[in-house]
């Protein structure tokens, strides 16, 4: 910048005087100073973070994972210590190990961390702020494979069995014959339910629409609630007592935990239903591509994570091929 400043000064003694000089000197000095803190903040972390949340935010991306993006990345920048243009991949690596023997999580959130901090600087490196991601020579972290439980229909029946009033009767014949997240239960609303076509729509991550399919036993749990409900909430599902509000997440979540409690049943809860509907229509052959449609899945592969393949139908086939 001082360099800049003599060079003009110089081109300009020639026609300038001596106070005319000092003025220019003055307003040369405030405007590169302005100017060079305009540009700071413009390449500051804030301003990035700040620029790739709003991408995100238009992506489709939820309140609860935009959170999500924001207190990640901006735990890691204040921990480096660095600007995002100077962060290297031995900065991160550093960062994830040091994250990982302090807070002792699990290898499945740690490689959480990695994706997020790899679409951070992917986005960097498409919008040309950087050259190359410095998460790219960071591979994904090798976590084991568990085989998650599903409800048997033994335990489907029992849970059944024990309803004792026709809304958590409905909730969970909805939830075990179209395998929708909880979020997408709670949002729906009675004129979202198409009971001559057995379907209704739903909202899924990032807002998107799409169809699922309830069975007839849930249709007929489904119109059996709503016939006894005297309140006039729009909402599909509502709190058994007055002023019978929407219902909400924690609650279906209280209600089947309460259900396996009584029953004495490990870990029930809304996704174990998901979970079962996929592994059952996987296990008896309907296509994976028609499973991650059902599912609303973006990626294959998140499909095939909740299939489980049935040990018995293992022994079937090896004797029919093998033995």
């Amino acid at each position: 910048m001082k360099n800049i400043i003599i060079n003009i000064e110089q081109r300009m003694q020639e026609v300038l005087n001596n106070a005319q000089m000092e003025y220019l000197h003055k307003i040369l000095i405030k405007f590169l100073e302005t100017e060079n803190s305009e540009n700071k903040e413009e390449n500051s972390n804030e301003k990035m973070l700040e620029m790739f949340l709003a991408a995100k935010k238009i992506e489709g991306c939820s309140k609860k994972s935009l959170d999500y993006y924001q207190s990640t990345i901006t735990n890691m920048l204040i921990k480096v210590g660095k600007n995002f243009k100077h962060i290297s991949t031995n900065d991160l690596r550093d960062y994830l190990s040091n994250y990982q023997n302090k807070s002792n999580v699990s290898k499945v959130t740690l490689d959480n961390l990695r994706r997020i901090l790899s679409s951070f600087f992917s986005w960097l490196e498409e919008e040309n702020f950087i050259l190359k991601s410095p998460v790219r020579r960071i591979k994904k972290i090798k976590t084991a494979q568990t085989i998650k439980e599903t409800y048997t229909d033994e335990v489907l029946e029992t849970l059944r069995d024990y309803c004792h009033n026709d809304r958590d009767l409905a909730i969970i014949d909805l939830l075990a014959s179209t395998g929708m997240r909880v979020g997408e239960l709670v949002r729906l609303n009675r004129e979202d339910i198409d009971f001559e076509n057995r379907e209704c729509v739903v909202f899924g991550k990032g807002e998107k629409e799409r169809k699922v399919y309830f069975d007839a036993r849930a249709k007929i749990h489904i119109i059996r609630y709503l016939e006894s409900r005297t309140d006039g909430n729009n909402a599909l599902f509502v709190s058994l007592l007055k002023p019978h509000k929407r219902l909400k997440i924690s609650g279906v979540e209280i209600r089947l935990r309460e259900l396996g409690r009584k029953l004495k049943l490990p870990r029930v809860h809304p996704h174990k239903f998901r979970r079962t509907l996929a592994t059952k229509a996987i296990d008896k052959g309907m296509p994976i591509e028609q499973v991650q449609h059902l599912l609303g899945h973006t990626k294959i592969d998140t499909t095939l994570q909740y299939a489980i393949v049935n040990q018995n139908n293992v022994k079937i086939s090896h004797r029919r091929y093998l033995g």
